[in-house]
């Protein structure tokens, strides 16, 4: 069990600096994992609803790799959505991807649209992530894929001081409390499982995937 406690980020990073600050970081490495282990589920990529898109980098990432994937690409931040909409014109995806401004616990969205929902790093954004979930599964087609991943917060100080230092030494001062801030945020495994219990799915679809991530992958019923 972790020993420090959860302390809450803001939930809409919505600044130019943000916005900035975040697309500037090296998250490539994460973004192309992510998108294989995405792939590896064997998802239908026809009309993908990606949750939390931040500046389209995972979008672009999955287009790269599948030519068939379609995607709507949410996101609550307008400076973020700014930068995303210039991402997605420049890797020549704007046939393929659709940016929306929405809130991820409020989805205007139709249930039983998507033949797949992803989402990278949003949960611990929010202070109650059970709204989210229960919304990305509702707008989830029955049979279709569901793929979460998000930072897991660590067990204690010296830890969370150790990760920023591995992977977000070489940002700017700014990029680096961010990430910290975002550690801080973020759920543990046990408190993730609980909430998958919630939503009447089996927590055994919860794993530790890297020293810094949890996962929730499942299928519709």
């Amino acid at each position: 069990m972790s020993s420090l406690s959860r302390t809450l980020e803001p939930e809409v990073m919505d600044t130019p600096e943000e916005a900035r600050d975040y697309d500037a970081m090296d998250h490539s490495a994460v973004n192309r994992l992510f998108v294989a282990d995405f792939l590896a589920v064997h998802p239908d990529t026809s009309l993908v609803l990606d949750v939390g898109t931040g500046t389209a980098q995972i979008p672009i990432e999955l287009c790269r790799a599948d030519p068939s994937a379609r995607i709507v690409a949410v996101d609550a931040a307008t400076h973020m959505l700014t930068l995303a909409r210039a991402n997605i014109e420049r890797a020549g995806f704007t046939s393929r991807i659709e940016p929306r401004l929405v809130d991820a616990k409020r989805l205007p969205l139709d249930a039983d649209t998507f033949t797949s929902v992803m989402s990278n790093s949003i949960v611990h954004h929010i202070p109650e992530p059970l709204s989210a979930l229960a919304e990305m599964l509702r707008v989830l087609r029955p049979g279709g894929v569901l793929f979460v991943r998000d930072l897991l917060r660590p067990d204690h100080e010296a830890h969370l001081e150790a990760l920023v230092r591995q992977y977000a030494g070489e940002a700017s001062e700014h990029g680096q409390r961010m990430f910290c801030e975002s550690l801080h945020a973020a759920l543990t495994l046990a408190e993730v499982r609980e909430i998958v219990v919630s939503l009447g799915h089996d927590p055994a679809g919860v794993t530790q995937t890297s020293d810094r991530h949890w996962t929730w992958a499942c299928r519709q019923r």
